[in-house]
């Protein structure tokens, strides 16, 4: 379910009364920062304040609820409501995803306009970082000078990508990964039917993030997490790297790829830093200095982005990282 649809947000109960406290002091800010790391309710919670502020700012509990029958909900769910607009990355063949500066021009004639329902116009950006410059100059210029009772809501991973300017007009609101028992419900109501030793599994790969968790329960995340520790434990030999791509790089490459990747390169840092700070060395990492890992990590990440922002052979691309693991 798209975060403009999803009715329940798990954890992040401070932001919310945060964010009701300011729309009911009659003080809101004209602009919000939300930041934090992916997969943690972002976009979630920017979407559910959009509707309850499109609905007037009810009191409800808890804070911003709006239950899925009420009529600002379905229409924005649905994207309906005339007085929300979405910007989001692009993606391009070959190009880095960006928001381009017509759609943020589009969007400052948005907010210029009278609300069609009488009451705000909210516009949710998306993936913030992602503005070219054109559209980052673009949007600050409505930033400076904000039509009355509008919202702007930045939606991003990578707050320092962001102009200075634009950070410095917007109020930030920082969230944080959801705890243990946040997660544990979480994860238990969106995932019944997966076992409990498995959501422990991903409770502890998700690192906080429910969206990761997510995205890892679609994507066999588990058994990849599995795979990738084993590929480090055995370093494969070419046989063995050639099986391993046909397995990464075949029918469900489009999930399974950047995922082995994603949780290849968390297991070898993580062991990095362990034994950094004295802990236990497997012995695969004894075989190489630890200077010589940190390279090899930021080796596969770039690899594994190339691949998928070039659209390369993925099979290529598992060798080559596994050619980069033995050293080669």
């Amino acid at each position: 379910m798209s975060p403009r649809a999803t009715p329940r947000l798990f954890g992040h109960a401070e932001a919310e009364t945060s964010l009701a406290r300011a729309f009911h002091s009659g003080r809101l800010a004209h602009a919000w920062l939300f930041c934090g790391p992916p997969g943690i309710g972002k976009a979630t919670l920017a979407w559910r304040f959009a509707r309850w502020v499109l609905a007037g700012g009810p009191h409800a509990t808890p804070p911003l609820h709006l239950p899925p029958e009420d009529a600002v909900f379905r229409r924005v769910a649905a994207g309906a409501h005339a007085d929300v607009l979405e910007l989001a990355p692009q993606a391009e063949p070959g190009k880095r995803r960006i928001i381009k500066v017509e759609e943020v021009r589009a969007a400052r004639h948005f907010l210029a306009l009278t609300a069609a329902e009488g009451g705000w116009r909210v516009v949710l950006v998306d993936g913030a970082e992602a503005m070219e410059a054109a559209s980052a100059n673009t949007i600050l210029k409505t930033l400076e000078e904000p039509p009355p009772r509008t919202v702007l809501l930045l939606v991003t991973d990578a707050p320092g990508r962001l102009l200075p300017t634009i950070r410095s007009r917007c109020r930030r609101l920082d969230l944080f990964p959801l705890e243990e028992g946040a997660m544990a419900e979480c994860l238990a109501t969106l995932l019944p039917d997966t076992s409990a030793e498995d959501r422990a599994a991903l409770m502890e790969l998700a690192e906080g993030a429910p969206g990761r968790a997510l995205e890892l329960a679609e994507g066999q995340g588990v058994e990849l997490a599995k795979l990738a520790r084993s590929v480090l434990e055995t370093l494969p030999d070419a046989a063995g790297a050639h099986a391993l791509a046909d397995r990464i790089a075949g029918r469900d490459a489009a999930l399974a790829f950047p995922a082995f990747f994603a949780l290849l390169v968390r297991q070898l840092t993580q062991s990095v830093r362990e034994a950094a700070r004295g802990g236990a060395v497997p012995g695969w990492l004894a075989t190489r200095p630890l200077a010589a890992w940190v390279e090899a990590a930021s080796a596969l990440t770039r690899q594994a982005q190339e691949a998928e922002r070039l659209s390369l052979d993925r099979r290529q691309a598992v060798l080559v990282a596994m050619e980069t693991l033995r050293g080669r």
